[in-house]
């Protein structure tokens, strides 16, 4: 399995670069993984719904430049289906038996991902009717990759 995750913005805080170290190192032995950061539009500190607009077209631009045509897209907003772990974990056993072993997950600013690059999702997943800080959804889904992985091996970790 292939898992491509392509994230709007950089993390610079050091706690967030070590999580996704540790956990992108615990996924490494299940699947090959790759992060791609693409450049988060500068927005006033009070945006009009134009310039949100206008600013995750641009993201969304930069984000269809790296999404191969071969590949399953996830992207991940507060309107897509929510599911278990356990239910994670077999959707994704699901793709790849299917033949879809290129899979990548996106993730959007603060303002969300555009809705040019929501129509080219092939499943939009929400992990939650909360919302995230996008540096921790990184986080998170690399947890829930990795917990998904161990469910499908039967390894201890998932409880």
């Amino acid at each position: 399995m292939q898992i491509r995750i392509i994230a709007v913005g950089k993390l610079k805080e050091k706690y967030w670069q070590e999580a996704i170290r540790e956990y992108s190192k615990r996924i490494r032995p299940y699947a090959v993984l790759e992060i791609i950061e693409v450049a988060e539009e500068r927005i006033s500190a009070r945006p009009l719904s134009a310039e949100i607009k206008q600013a995750l077209a641009k993201e969304g631009a930069r984000i269809a430049k790296l999404i191969p045509a071969s590949a399953y897209v996830i992207p991940l907003a507060i309107t897509g289906e929510r599911l278990s772990s356990e239910e994670l974990a077999s959707f994704l056993d699901r793709l790849t038996i299917t033949g879809k072993s290129k899979i990548v997950f996106i993730i959007g600013s603060s303002y969300g991902i555009s809705r040019e690059i929501l129509a080219q999702g092939d499943f939009i997943l929400s992990f939650s009717p909360l919302t995230f800080p996008h540096q921790l959804m990184r986080v998170i889904l690399l947890e829930q990759i990795y917990r998904s992985m161990k469910i499908l091996k039967q390894e201890p970790y998932h409880k």
